[in-house]
């Protein structure tokens, strides 16, 4: 998936936690969240100075912390995990398991959360 796909398939299923998201689908999504969140805390701080760093950018993690959720929700679930899993980041431990689990390559046969991802690749 292309970081361009990522993101409309991020913003298009914003609130569907069914289903399954690929490694690159939520990565890229991480990305364009904290591009977005630097990019607008940069505009802030042009336009009004050091202190509106914070009010900028937390204007772009409102705009993607929903999906982002549901992201990680759904890469979860590749994993055969449930998406609850993400509540482990609230403790310093278990910051490092769920790092783990969304790196880990998704399963490739069916789960209970539904059909491994299958991407086609261009020649």
């Amino acid at each position: 998936m292309t970081f361009i796909q990522s993101i409309k398939t991020c913003f298009s299923k914003y609130a569907i936690f069914d289903g399954r998201a690929s490694r690159s689908e939520y990565w890229w999504f991480q990305l364009f969240s904290a591009l977005l969140q630097l990019g607008l805390g940069g505009i802030g701080v042009l336009i009004g100075g050091v202190d509106s760093f914070d009010v900028t950018s937390s204007l772009g993690w409102l705009v993607t912390v929903t999906p982002a959720v549901v992201v990680g929700a759904r890469r979860l679930h590749d994993t055969g995990k449930s998406g609850w899993h993400q509540l482990w980041i609230l403790t310093i431990v278990g910051i490092i398991p769920l790092t783990v689990w969304l790196c880990t390559e998704g399963s490739k046969v069916d789960n209970k959360y539904g059909e491994p991802i299958i991407y086609l690749k261009r020649i």
